[in-house]
């Protein structure tokens, strides 16, 4: 009779470890997934503030010189614009010195 229990209770102990084995790896995921939906939203603040940046800076010069920056060097220099190069690349238009330039920010 004992040898059956023995029996018993190790397959009740292979199932609680099989549980627990099926839950860490559940909440592993969910972590993960909650950890890209953090670096997303980073993302979109950063996209989001450099565009605020270089608007404010290009209206700053314009207030300031009475033209547009002719280039977006010219706002690094002049206006201490910086940004992350190696994560968005910036294509900025001038298209006259009394015209506001028109400025694409895209993510690498």
């Amino acid at each position: 009779m004992n040898r059956f229990r023995q029996k018993r209770d190790y397959f009740h102990f292979l199932k609680k470890v099989r549980l627990s084995f099926i839950l860490f790896i559940a909440l592993f995921f969910l972590f993960l997934k909650g950890i890209g939906s953090v670096s997303n939203t980073t993302k979109e603040k950063q996209l989001e503030s450099l565009n605020d940046a270089i608007n404010r800076s290009v209206i700053h010069c314009y207030c300031v010189e009475g033209t547009y920056p002719p280039s977006l060097s010219y706002l690094e220099e002049h206006y201490g614009l910086v940004y992350d190069k190696e994560a968005f690349f910036i294509d900025y238009v001038a298209y006259g010195s009394n015209i506001m330039p028109d400025v694409t920010i895209i993510e690498k």
